[in-house]
């Protein structure tokens, strides 16, 4: 699995991952609808409500949707008296930056000084490919753009040569590996919930997902591609051990609704109460504005390219580091990122599949 760059600096996720909270604001009113269904049938603590966020990551993000879950239930219920959180991630997820965030936090719920409630968070280091927590203790689970990365590079991707993600050139068995990865890891993150929760507790995910149609998506291939083609340019230039590229997948997978449904299916720890997804803009995390000068010029594709660049590199960079080594990181992401500028010169603006998955523990 992957973990998110740390820190507060320009490559770090705290520092891009605009275009995810846009994904999350998109997706709330489902996350509210399934509160308040959960609310409206009874299921809910007479003093204690537990909820973990699994795959918190750090950075501004971390607590939006926290804070948004606990107002809405300040709403919906007037007899919780207090609120557990467990934030999750991996170990090497930057869990001093969130806590850094908790005193404001804290002031902010407890603006209204008449408040008699009480908020314990505490952080959860650990993979959610497996048990978190005690058996039948948590009213509610929450995951949001985590859920695509796998818990490991699939097995059997020697002759992905070149490549270092599924594309249009990789053997079909290639394909078949990731989703073979994809199916075990899901399966086993449920039956771990499922063990966790308490009966008719409710989950909502959110997670990268692709159309039934495309088992490539386009944009993903011309992402990953590019990349891959830096890297390329590297060994030629002696940059880069030619083994080094062959031994590197990402091990992420962007599953259509069809394949989620059949894992909660099979597995048989939820009920499926509702799935759809949300489009959201894959340039809607550059900051410019979109205006052309006096010469009717566009605006300036490299610096399109670079925020790009910095946006994937905020997620990505932590495995390539442990690849291929820090020393060539700077000048990767400038070559990647140039190659971005050109590709997005000539392409249209494209649409980012999230996936929203709503969820009740049978």
């Amino acid at each position: 699995m992957a973990h998110m760059n740390s820190g507060n600096g320009g490559t770090s996720y705290a520092k891009n991952s605009v275009q995810q909270k846009i994904g999350i604001s998109k997706s709330l009113h489902i996350l509210d609808e399934t509160l308040k269904n959960m609310f409206t049938n009874g299921s809910f603590p007479t003093k204690c409500f537990r909820m973990a966020d699994l795959g918190c990551s750090s950075g501004p993000n971390t607590l939006f949707v926290v804070s948004h879950i606990i107002e809405e239930i300040e709403e919906l219920c007037k007899d919780v008296s207090e609120f557990e959180v467990f934030l999750n991630d991996l170990p090497e997820n930057d869990f001093n930056n969130v806590f850094k965030l908790l005193p404001s936090f804290y002031e902010k719920l407890n603006y209204d000084h008449g408040k008699r409630i009480k908020y314990f968070v505490s952080g959860l280091p650990g993979t959610f490919y497996g048990r978190l927590l005690p058996s039948q203790t948590v009213n509610f689970v929450y995951s949001s753009n985590s859920l695509h990365w796998l818990s490991q590079t699939p097995e059997g991707l020697e002759n992905n040569r070149d490549n270092i993600y599924m594309t249009t050139t990789s053997p079909p068995d290639v394909y078949k590996a990731y989703a073979k990865q994809y199916q075990r890891d899901f399966s086993t993150f449920l039956r771990s919930r499922g063990e966790e929760m308490l009966r008719d507790g409710r989950m909502v995910l959110t997670f990268i997902g692709r159309s039934v149609e495309d088992q490539y998506e386009k944009d993903d291939i011309a992402n990953y591609k590019l990349l891959a083609d830096t890297l390329l340019d590297m060994v030629a230039e002696g940059h880069v051990k030619e083994g080094d590229l062959h031994s590197f997948n990402v091990p992420l997978y962007r599953p259509c609704k069809q394949e989620v449904e059949s894992v909660i299916q099979q597995e048989g720890s939820f009920s499926l109460d509702r799935i759809e997804d949300i489009l959201v803009p894959r340039d809607s995390y550059v900051k410019h504005e979109n205006v052309t000068n006096q010469d009717n010029e566009v605006s300036d594709e490299y610096k399109r390219g670079k925020e790009m660049a910095n946006r994937i590199r905020a997620y990505i960079e932590p495995l390539l580091d442990s690849h291929f080594g820090s020393s060539i990181m700077d000048d990767l992401f400038r070559r990647f990122g140039m190659k971005l500028a050109e590709h997005l010169s000539r392409e249209e603006p494209s649409f980012m599949r999230t996936i929203v998955v709503c969820l009740t523990k049978t």
